[in-house]
């Protein structure tokens, strides 16, 4: 029987998100494709560390229980076949639920991306992540950080997502004004517009298809827990908390920051992956949670 990804939480990611494979990396960057694949057959058993989305992979195993499915996750990377075994034989040892992959031996992602009816995806490759964004498919740059030690052995009992609002689950159509109009005309197209819901922005229908998972289980079962952490904030709220109500979403925690910042809230919340749009924030982020940022769309 065929598998319908329609009614499950799809994931895709990249080996080098999923995996710390950096190293790896810098030998194809600095001596080619040739190198590159020697390196990954000749070390084919060298079992690989895990990456800054391990965490959340891991976490996403919670949403299967039995024989109730909500989730699929899927390795979508540019490598071939020939070099992928060092990274399935990683899967295994570390007992990871993903036995489906598209390796597209150098060839766009985006396609592939629509075709397994993708929710979300995960790079540390930029222009990969620009494809989906273009593709209207939620994407986040893995951001890696020394600082951030990965614990494979870690139990996780609930998945805990975190979004900024503006340019992610809202369209940039806010920070547009604000750029060019200033904090004050900021505010006062948000005072005007308070009854009109925002925009939708790129992760949009990920926190929708969130919220109809969520919908599945008892609160006192919950396996996800999601927050909005924003550098808005009051009167500016308003407007956010009406748009979260027109769409029929659940937001479990909220935070109005107005420019406090936010990597203490994250660690705080516990945050397995936090999306933002600007590197002034992933980047400290990173150092407390995993994150990825999210670049805008090519107009």
């Amino acid at each position: 029987m065929a598998l319908d990804l329609n009614d499950k939480l799809v994931v895709g990611i990249s080996s080098r998100a999923l995996f710390d494979l950096e190293e790896e990396n810098k030998i194809f960057e600095e001596q080619g494709l040739d190198a590159y694949e020697e390196y990954q057959i000749e070390h084919e058993n060298d079992l690989l560390r895990p990456g800054t989305a391990f965490p959340l992979v891991k976490a996403l195993h919670n949403l299967n229980c039995g024989d109730k499915r909500l989730t699929e996750i899927i390795i979508m990377s540019k490598n071939s076949a020939n070099t992928s075994l060092r990274i399935f034989n990683a899967i295994e040892h570390y007992g990871l639920d993903i036995c489906r992959a598209a390796l597209v031996g150098g060839a766009s992602l985006a396609p592939y991306l629509v075709d397994f009816k993708t929710d979300l995806f995960l790079s540390a490759d930029e222009a990969d992540v620009q494809e989906a964004i273009n593709a209207n498919i939620a994407a986040g740059i893995i951001c890696s950080h020394d600082e951030l030690p990965i614990d494979p052995s870690q139990e996780i009992g609930q998945i805990r997502i975190a979004f900024d609002g503006d340019a992610v689950l809202f369209s940039d159509e806010a920070e547009r004004i604000y750029q060019e109009q200033g904090l004050a005309g900021f505010t006062e197209h948000e005072r005007k517009n308070v009854r009109n819901p925002l925009p939708e922005g790129p992760f949009a229908k990920l926190l929708k298809t969130i919220s109809f998972v969520q919908r599945q289980f008892p609160e006192s079962e919950m396996p996800i827990r999601t927050a909005l952490v924003t550098a808005r904030n009051a009167p500016a709220h308003e407007r956010v908390i009406r748009t979260l109500r027109a769409w029929n979403v659940r937001i479990d925690e909220s935070f109005f920051l107005g420019g406090i910042p936010k990597s203490e809230i994250l660690r705080s919340f516990g945050a397995h992956i936090f999306f933002d749009d600007q590197t002034v924030h992933t980047d400290p982020a990173s150092k407390a949670v995993p994150a990825a940022r999210v670049p805008y769309k090519n107009k």
